[in-house]
């Protein structure tokens, strides 16, 4: 489908998932991690508060109702044992508890048999009960068969209105065929009022204690979270410049953090420095030989053939110098994204060593290179190449015949390159100068004195270091540090 310009529609971007936490606990951007991490707590916090209530008036009324299911059983044992049966009557004496005497005084028992139709006729009773009959469910005959010995228990409301607990088992007694119901009940009032009780002294413990819990992981959040409200406000004094780094102390878990910060800020102002130093060398190389020939231009007496040399020779000094400032950029511009690739050194090495043998074969030149094939330099291909390319290149154009090099890890994490040759060599005097950019120790030599310099300027950013020394060959030696990659 497309749209009235004939232009495909832009697909509708779709949502991304994030692998981690479910979406409801996930952080969303512009949400405050105090208010998510304190929200997580209390939520937890009154949960577990609400089923330690539930759980806690629970098992107070169990409690009770176990209590009363002991009397009911006690009760029921003596109806069993004070009762005696023959095939036409069921008598059971009256005085087997005070209580069961008095009207309506909480505590019933009474005797039944089975009816046909699956209810209870009562045979006798208590007179506390009097007229009146202990409710059962409609059920109970089916259940008290199936668990026949057993006894049942549930509750009822009471001739007067009152909770009871009712306790019910099926016999078969001496002298009668027929199996008989014993059921004993008894008032829970008391039970349910000192659960209710319970129920209020716990409800009221459990909101004071989760309002304490709520309060201690509001003030917990703020303190735990205090150093990173401090390292908020550092980095916004630094971005106002009202201080240049992070100063103050920091816990462990943060203290990385820090570092990493202030290691990015020191990192910042020396690629400021460094570019105002490639702008200021830049414009000094190019202003004098702008100046000669802004003169030779203004001197009335120069001819055309001198001053056009001047002009040429001018030019490729300053296209030399522009050529080199912009290598510089481009190599500070890959050094900040290229850090942590991984470039294997022997390849390089051998890929240089083969093209410069070309290059330089009118001198026969022999380049002997070692490196383990596991050597892997922490940087970019590119910016090892030209390292290398440099050195190597440099140790080619003064060298008589031989030139040897080295490659290895001094176990801290660096790469060591040695390249030596059997030139001349370098005076120590000379060789810090040789590092400078420019620096050409030979003018009769070929090149624009910039390839030890590009070296010094890469390897310095890349946290290396480059050294030269006298090698046992007679000639120059370099000895370049560079980061090195893990295996």
């Amino acid at each position: 489908m497309t749209d009235a310009s004939g232009a495909e529609p832009a697909p509708e971007p779709q949502a991304v998932k994030r692998r981690g936490l479910p979406g409801w606990l996930a952080l969303r951007p512009g949400k405050s991690l105090t208010r998510r991490l304190i929200w997580l707590a209390s939520t937890w916090i009154v949960a577990a508060l609400i089923v330690t209530g539930l759980v806690l008036t629970s098992q107070f009324q169990e409690s009770g109702l176990r209590r009363l299911g002991g009397v009911l059983n006690t009760t029921i044992d003596s109806l069993v044992v004070a009762t005696t049966a023959t095939a036409e009557r069921v008598e059971t004496p009256q005085i087997l508890d005070q209580r069961t005497l008095d009207p309506f005084s909480g505590k019933y028992w009474s005797v039944a048999e089975l009816r046909g139709d699956g209810g209870l006729h009562v045979l006798t009773r208590s007179r506390s009960i009097w007229d009146n009959e202990i409710p059962v469910p409609h059920e109970l005959a089916s259940r008290l068969k199936a668990a026949f010995g057993q006894t049942i228990t549930y509750n009822a409301t009471g001739p007067i209105g009152e909770p009871l607990r009712v306790a019910a088992t099926i016999k078969t007694l001496p002298g009668r065929a027929e199996p008989v119901i014993f059921l004993a009940a008894i008032d829970r009032s008391a039970i349910d009022s000192d659960t209710r009780d319970f129920a209020n002294v716990t409800w009221i413990s459990l909101a004071l204690l989760g309002l304490g819990l709520v309060t201690a992981v509001f003030i917990q959040v703020r303190v735990g979270l205090r150093p990173l409200f401090d390292l908020r406000d550092e980095i916004a004094n630094v971005s106002t410049g009202k201080t240049a780094r992070i100063e103050r102390p920091y816990p462990l878990e943060i203290a990385p953090l820090a570092e990493q910060l202030n290691q990015l800020l020191d990192h910042n102002q020396e690629v400021v420095e460094r570019q105002r130093t490639h702008v200021g060398n830049l414009a000094h190389a190019l202003k004098t030989p702008l100046s000669v020939m802004l003169a030779e231009a203004a001197d009335s007496h120069s001819d055309r053939v001198a001053l056009a040399g001047v002009v040429q020779r001018q030019t490729e000094i300053m296209k030399g110098q522009v050529d080199h400032h912009l290598r510089r950029a481009r190599a500070a511009a890959r050094l900040a994204h290229g850090l942590g690739e991984r470039t294997p050194v022997a390849e390089v090495l051998d890929e240089l060593a083969v093209m410069l043998e070309r290059v330089f074969q009118s001198k026969n030149v022999e380049i002997d290179w070692r490196a383990p094939d596991e050597l892997g330099f922490l940087g970019e291909r590119q910016d090892l190449q030209e390292i290398l390319g440099n050195l190597i290149e440099n140790a080619c154009k003064w060298s008589r015949r031989r030139v040897r090099i080295s490659a290895g890890s001094n176990g801290l994490g660096q790469v060591i390159v040695v390249v030596e040759d059997d030139g001349p060599g370098l005076p120590e005097d000379q060789r810090k100068a040789a590092m400078k950019r420019g620096a050409r120790m030979d003018e009769n030599a070929p090149g624009s004195g910039l390839g030890l310099s590009i070296v010094e300027d890469l390897t310095r950013a890349y946290g290396g270091r480059l050294t030269l020394a006298a090698s046992d060959m007679g000639g120059l030696k370099a000895v370049l540090e560079l980061p090195a990659a893990e295996v």
